[in-house]
């Protein structure tokens, strides 16, 4: 019986796994419809903490701001706003510009103590590292709370709520022996990973590494069919 129980477990976690994701850069042709398929592609969710005590869930939600990520991202901000043709390209290689500095997240969290879940303070009761496929641990050079999150933060990540501290959490290129990436290129997964006296738990990304990468950048949703 426990043999069946564990076979049936394996199959749902493969059925609910993501396709991997591309982190080759390289030209776009996204548009603003685009957004929604992108954002969810790029968005990772869990609640499936190994806790203590069952009653101190935490809840995490984040985004990764990956080039293609942001390519979508300044399309349908530029749609919305109004942006002109020249207005339009400065916004996207600004974004794209911090997209090689570094390895930007959006996050959200809930748990049942507010204090317990300000990342930024010493009473956060949880730190988070971002960690890959080849051992690479990274601490965040940044933890910026977005204190009152407005229209932009809800229209643009939905999943945003009163209820929920939000954060955006940047990561340096260089992991923390100062030897190599914080994610390398050989790399098949990425993950956020939170963790703490109340438990421990990951939001993965399964990548395509660099090497096996395909030349040309992922086709827009809409003209493949959408």
């Amino acid at each position: 019986m426990s043999l069946l129980v564990g076979c049936l477990l394996a199959l749902a976690t493969a059925a609910c796994r993501t396709p991997p994701v591309s982190l080759a850069q390289g030209y776009r042709t996204y548009t603003t419809e685009d957004y929604s398929e992108v954002l969810k592609r790029w968005t990772r969710k869990t609640q499936t903490f190994s806790l203590q005590q069952t009653d101190e869930l935490l809840t995490v939600e984040s985004t990764y701001q990956s080039w293609d990520f942001r390519w979508a991202y300044a399309e349908r901000y530029a749609t919305d706003y109004q942006l002109g043709d020249a207005e339009r390209e400065t916004l996207r290689e600004n974004l794209l510009r911090q997209s090689s500095s570094a390895h930007e997240f959006y996050v959200t969290v809930y748990g049942s103590s507010v204090r317990w879940v300000d990342l930024h303070k010493p009473t956060t009761a949880w730190i988070v590292r971002l960690v890959d496929e080849s051992g690479a641990i990274t601490s965040p050079s940044d933890i910026e709370p977005v204190k009152k999150p407005g229209a932009l933060e809800k229209r643009y990540f939905p999943y945003t709520t009163p209820f929920r501290n939000v954060f955006r959490i940047r990561f340096p290129r260089i992991a923390n022996d100062g030897k190599r990436p914080s994610v390398a290129p050989d790399a098949h997964w990425m993950a956020l990973r939170f963790s703490g006296p109340q438990g421990r738990g990951e939001l993965r990304w399964d990548v395509v590494p660099a090497a096996a990468a395909p030349t040309s950048p992922p086709e827009s949703p809409a003209a493949a069919g959408k």
